[in-house]
């Protein structure tokens, strides 16, 4: 894996406040988890929401899950934090944790 596909996934989860790693576009899912995501973070009310296409790039596809060691898609980062995916992000939302961490 590149050093600067790493460099690049660094930057990007750093600089914005939340970034999701995922399958295809906020507006055009290509995975159910990708897509469930989406709409957590929606009803979440996040409004300042940077999400990745993976299927755009075979190396950042790969850099992410060596980035986070975690080998699934999609992927939430809030505050350069590597969160978790689909799974993790619906416990949270439905514990209240998400709203709470997103608002912060």
């Amino acid at each position: 894996m590149s050093d600067e596909v790493q460099t690049w996934i660094k930057e990007t989860v750093t600089q914005h406040p939340v970034v999701l790693f995922m399958k295809g576009t906020a507006q055009f899912p290509q995975c159910g988890f990708s897509g469930k995501a989406i709409a957590l973070l929606k009803e979440a009310g996040v409004k300042d929401l940077i999400t990745v296409n993976v299927l755009d790039d075979a190396e950042v596809r790969q850099g992410i899950k060596d980035y986070s060691n975690w080998p699934t898609v999609p992927q939430l980062y809030v505050k350069g934090e590597f969160i978790g995916g689909s799974d993790i992000m619906t416990e949270m939302f439905e514990s209240g944790e998400l709203h709470t961490l997103l608002k912060d």
